[in-house]
């Protein structure tokens, strides 16, 4: 409707009150179109025996006509009545949809106004083109510290910056939604200047509904008149266009999904990602990059319906799972299995179909005769950027589970049987044993697909998808349990996860997990964020320890563990400080017993560290800088997820968290220059010092906001210090 690019600067100057003005206008012209249409009043079937187009048909069809006025005039008469509903069918349509229209720009506005006042209070501005930026200080605005240089204002983060843009992108994205669906409708409405449609639809959410099911039609049409190898650069790119604005409308979805067919929706992607000579390169490969992410969404979006039509194709999906998909004119072929998992890296796939779909592929694959890569030989590439890897339908539904916590909880909680065999799902994938799967190789000897499990082990311990910002719901009980399966598997293995890209995840886990962490380490009780992973017992055999300094080793592991322990230990600390009055003198110890869990989770990381830069040289310090530097994220969500006494609201919640990342990316980040590169045990004596001030700083923080003096809180906070050196170095190994 705006007639231009949605932007921050186009919906801030979008003039409500003229959009309104219009409602108002039409909202008139209707009423007197419906009067003169059926006498009515625009609400009601109105009075056909009054002075309208309705009476006069009436009229006309009782009257005596004789001759050619028995269907010359009768007819006439008839059709003018007809237009006048039409008419006055067409101005409600452009109602409808106006006054929808202005709910949404109304909404759209309200909440870019409110996120930007927000993201300002935090020291970010919004410019009209949606660029999330950080004011630069004047000179000296900091002052001077005691040695005689400049203090560091705490800054915002990048990561901060990006969340803000996606935040702000967002609601841009749509208010352009609402813009492209109201402004494709007037003009479907207006396509005719001499004739009227009385069958519009009644608003937006009707007319996406409409939009959807004619692009639905117009592609799936141009799809089975073949050929998709040869559409062109610009036709390629229309149709991302379309699965990008269509993705997530069921109107489109199943319409689209049902029309192909389970098998027409396989042999189009694999006609379209791998015709003849193989993957493709430069732009048609960029393009269908975002095809295949889009087209994945779609799907996910179609499964959602349980209508008879959905319900079949999800059946017969399945069923296509053994049968070959060869280029026209070839024997040979990728399975639908292996189609299928090129296409579930995106969106949230039903939960009832991913259990049906991951029954099959895996009771397929136990029953093949051979190792999974014979059951996938089959090399065709089916994934955008192309990979020089096998084509493991297994790792592709591990993806789908990433996105779906509820179904991938259930999935390591299931099992499958073949030939009388039954096996669980986790001792099949997860476990070390002897029914454990043989995943594919890469040429360093490393499973394949292993980042993909840990995607999925992810949103299942978590509870959300693993690539959400949202705040997870508390721990479920099946979380846990899985959780504190994962510690004992790994930490019994600990060699396991050398070099694995599961580390990240279980980086993530653990941090999520931090307060069940350190209630296992501690001789104080923790409370958790919902059930318990009970890994005390894991603590007592080292179990935990081992998992922890295993996973230590990968750099955005570590930053994701050592920043969320900061977050924890300083609520921790927190909580005891102001329960001073009940703990009388025992506050001193209750103090530390907060600190103690926290250092040696430090101490445990340091250690990984200095393995992976010095030992192994798996990772610089670069790298954990940087991975630091990215986990800040963690500090947010502790706190949002605490149940301590924090001021977590406005901006005492913002400066806590800053106050944390502060502290983090002071003692923890290290000058990885040639200068600055020293043997491991000046580092480790370096960290342990860094980790005892950042001890003593929240120490003392909490104790003078819970009313202690400048001398209580400082003895207090030179007590934990030295409780969390003590700690620190039971973290380290014993050389």
């Amino acid at each position: 409707m705006t007639g231009r690019t949605m932007t921050v600067q186009v919906l801030t100057d979008l003039r409500l009150g003229t959009l309104q003005a219009a409602v108002s206008d039409w909202t008139t012209m209707h009423r007197k179109l419906e009067t003169l249409a059926t006498g009515g009043t625009g609400g009601g079937a109105g009075d056909p025996a009054g002075t309208s187009a309705e009476a006069l048909r009436t009229k006309a069809n009782a009257a005596d006509w004789k001759g050619l006025n028995a269907t010359v005039s009768r007819d006439f008469v008839t059709k003018t009545a007809a237009e006048f509903r039409d008419v006055a069918g067409e101005a409600k349509s452009v109602l409808g949809i106006m006054k929808d229209a202005h709910t949404s720009f109304t909404r759209h506005k309200a909440d870019l106004a409110t996120a930007i006042a927000e993201l300002g209070k935090q020291g970010i501005y919004i410019n009209g083109k949606g660029d999330a930026l950080a004011p630069t200080p004047s000179p000296g605005a900091a002052g001077v510290g005691k040695d005689g240089k400049p203090n560091e204002l705490p800054g915002v983060t990048q990561a901060e910056l990006d969340e803000a843009a996606r935040r702000i992108g967002k609601i841009v994205a749509e208010a352009a939604e609402t813009d492209r669906i109201a402004a494709r409708a007037l003009r479907a409405l207006a396509k005719d200047k001499y004739d009227f449609t009385g069958d519009g639809p009644g608003g937006l959410k009707e007319a996406d509904d409409r939009q959807g099911k004619a692009d639905a039609d117009r592609w799936a049409q141009k799809i089975k008149e073949g050929n998709v190898k040869d559409w062109s650069l610009d036709e390629l790119a229309a149709y991302n266009e379309t699965l990008k604005q269509q993705r997530d409308n069921p109107g489109f979805t199943e319409r689209f999904t049902t029309t192909l067919g389970a098998e027409g929706t396989l042999q189009f992607w694999r006609d379209l990602a791998a015709p003849p000579g193989g993957a493709v390169e430069g732009d048609r490969a960029k393009l269908l990059e975002g095809v295949q992410g889009n087209l994945s969404m779609s799907l996910a979006n179609a499964t959602q319906s349980d209508s008879p039509a959905m319900d079949t194709w999800k059946r017969e999906m399945i069923a296509a799972g053994d049968k070959p998909f060869p280029i026209h004119g070839l024997p040979m072929g990728p399975n639908g299995f292996q189609v299928m998992g090129s296409l579930l890296g995106k969106g949230k796939f039903d939960e009832g179909f991913l259990h049906d779909y991951g029954k099959a592929v895996l009771e397929y694959e136990r029953d093949f005769p051979g190792e999974p890569k014979s059951a996938w030989r089959d090399s065709t590439s089916l994934s955008y950027p192309p990979k020089d890897q096998p084509n493991d339908p297994v790792a592709g539904y591990l993806e789908a589970l990433g996105h779906n916590p509820e179904a991938s909880v259930e999935f390591f909680n299931d099992s499958t049987k073949v030939d009388g065999k039954e096996i669980d799902n986790w001792d099949y994938l997860v476990a070390k044993g002897d029914e454990a799967r043989k995943w594919p190789e890469g040429d360093d000897g490393k499973p394949l697909g292993h980042a993909a499990m840990g995607h999925a082990l992810e949103s299942a311990a978590i509870g959300v998808p693993y690539d959400s910002d949202t705040t997870p719901p508390k721990h479920s009980v099946q979380s846990a349990d899985l959780v504190n399966r994962l510690v004992g598997e790994y930490g019994k293995n600990p060699d396991r996860l050398d070099g694995s890209p599961l580390n990240a995840s279980l980086g993530n886990i653990t941090a999520e997990y931090m307060r069940d962490v350190q209630d296992g380490l501690s001789e104080k009780s923790i409370r958790t964020y919902g059930s318990n992973a009970d890994l005390e017992s894991l603590a007592e055999d080292n179990s935990l320890r081992n998992f922890l300094g295993a996973v230590g080793k990968d750099p955005d592991a570590y930053g994701a563990i050592v920043t969320s322990q900061q977050a924890v230990t300083t609520e921790l600390v927190n909580d005891a400080t102001h329960q001073r009055a009940q703990l009388g003198a025992s506050l001193q110890a209750e103090v530390n017993n907060s600190v103690a869990p926290g250092s040696l989770i430090t101490g445990i990381m340091a250690d990984s560290r200095t393995q992976a830069v010095y030992d192994e040289k798996i990772a610089s310090d670069a790298e954990f800088n940087k991975g630091i530097e990215t986990a800040d994220a963690w500090v947010g969500r502790a706190i949002e997820t605490g149940l301590s006494r924090f001021p977590v609201a406005g901006d005492a919640a913002g400066w806590v968290i800053e106050d944390i990342r502060a502290a983090v990316l002071e003692n923890y980040t290290r000058d990885s220059s040639a200068e600055a590169q020293t043997e491991r045990g000046r580092f480790l004596s370096v960290q342990g010092a860094g980790s005892a001030s950042a001890v003593h700083d929240a120490t003392y923080t909490a104790a003078r906001e819970a009313g202690l003096s400048h001398v209580q809180a400082e003895a207090t906070a030179v007590n934990a210090s030295e409780q969390s050196k003590t700690s620190y170095d039971q973290g380290l190994r014993k050389q």
